[in-house]
């Protein structure tokens, strides 16, 4: 595994350790939010977790070990986001096992739709930058440019291969299947995108400018 974010080690909770109802600031780690979502898929304890994390994430997120699980789930257990699933404590070495709470499941929903308006906000924060160049069309169009070349390249790649798509637990062929669409659909939307800039701003290149 490689360190994708700094983090510091957290024990594992012990037996009937107390959750504290939180009111901190919102949690941002996208490491965080995607062992949520692997826990609300399947309640899990921390190595299968770590396992079904490499497997689904691969080439995206990456564990820095498996103590960063631990650490993620004594943050979602503090945010009352997870539970401990009662009985799975048993044995010599217990490996207790997490479950989502209704309010975990409610604040994933809630960040997924959030990443959404963040990328809409730096499209929308690309497109204003772009505009301000409108005295000086060359340039823009030489950007957008650029920004096509990035589409085209981007055209060529395959989003998930399909040895992780079949890795990924219950879901890989669903997985391989959404992110083919979603990649053939976004590159498509972003280079109709590219020829309607390109035909604005050739137009006000032919334009003499005040």
């Amino acid at each position: 595994m490689h360190a994708s974010e700094s983090v510091s080690y957290a024990s594992p909770m012990g037996a009937g350790g107390a959750t504290h109802s939180s009111q901190a600031a919102p949690m941002h780690s996208s490491i965080n939010w995607a062992l949520l979502g692997l826990i609300i898929e399947r309640p899990s304890y921390a190595y299968e977790l770590a396992q079904r994390f490499e497997r689904t994430y691969e080439g995206v997120l990456s564990l820095s070990s498996v103590s960063h699980v631990y650490t993620a789930l004594t943050t979602l257990r503090s945010r009352a986001l997870v539970e401990e699933v009662p009985g799975t404590r048993k044995g010599r070495q217990p490996k207790p096992s997490y479950r989502a709470t209704e309010k975990g499941l409610g604040e994933y929903r809630d960040w997924l739709l959030s990443q959404l308006g963040e990328d809409r906000r730096r499209q929308r924060l690309f497109v204003l930058q772009l505009a301000a160049l409108a005295r000086n069309p060359e340039a823009a169009l030489g950007i957008v440019g650029d920004y096509e070349r990035a589409c085209l390249e981007e055209a060529t790649k395959t989003p998930i291969t399909r040895e992780s798509a079949a890795a990924v637990d219950a879901g890989g062929a669903l997985a391989e299947r959404l992110l083919a669409e979603e990649h053939r659909l976004s590159v498509g939307a972003k280079l109709a995108w590219v020829q309607y800039a390109q035909r604005q701003l050739k137009a006000l290149s032919r334009t003499p400018q005040q």
